[in-house]
């Protein structure tokens, strides 16, 4: 079972962002594409993300200075940082000021990928506690969801707006809020789409588990 993870990737070059965006949401990551590093503060602040694959190259503010922003800021973002440079001592710089992992360019998108999963398993196990709520448990390392005794496997949507709602338990979630949760920049929202997601949970925990407020959003009892 997988969630929806949202990933920034901060790259200025367009043919190796365009690989990388369509790679990644193959793999069923939601991605957003910054070209600039000026605007990847501001966007880190009105969005959440659960990781940030950061290019030292940018045009405007570099990457490597984002990356220091970021960590005197305290954010604790993983970070996967993108270069054409080889050298140790850029390496150690990059993992001294707070990079998570590095990968030099050129690389294999299989490399990528694992690199990808590596650091989503340590930030998952940095938010290990359980969520239960409505008779319902999640444990969001493992990506498991049991009910009345048996473990049920998701959609990757369904996980992710199930995830949101237990994480804010007793509290009405915008259906805005939802979408962020599981689109993509530039990816057409429907209409009804998080309507329908909610009908399919209820089907599956049963019609009390989330409610509705009309206007407001949706939550789980707690």
């Amino acid at each position: 079972m997988e969630t929806t993870v949202r990933i920034l990737l901060v790259e200025d070059d367009l043919q190796l962002g365009e690989s990388l965006e369509t790679a990644l949401r193959l793999e069923q990551y939601a991605v957003d594409w910054l070209r600039h590093g000026d605007g990847v503060r501001s966007t880190l602040g009105s969005t959440p993300y659960d990781l940030l694959i950061l290019d030292l190259g940018l045009p405007g503010t570099p990457g490597m200075q984002i990356l220091r922003q970021l960590r005197a800021d305290k954010h604790e973002l993983p970070v996967l940082l993108l270069t054409a440079r080889h050298t140790l001592e850029d390496k150690v710089d990059g993992l001294d000021s707070g990079a998570d992992d590095y990968l030099t360019k050129p690389f294999e998108i299989e490399e990528l990928f694992a690199r990808v999963r590596t650091l989503l398993r340590r930030k998952g196990a940095s938010r290990s506690q359980h969520l239960q709520a409505s008779g319902i448990a999640l444990d969001p390392v493992d990506r498991v969801v049991i009910f009345s005794g048996e473990q049920l496997d998701l959609t990757a949507r369904e996980y992710a707006i199930l995830e949101i709602l237990l994480r804010n338990a007793g509290r009405f979630v915008s259906r805005a809020r939802l979408e962020e949760g599981i689109y993509s920049w530039g990816e057409e929202v429907g209409s009804n789409t998080v309507e329908v997601y909610i009908s399919r949970l209820r089907k599956r925990f049963g019609s009390k588990a989330i409610e509705t407020m009309r206007g407001v959003g949706y939550r789980v009892p707690k």
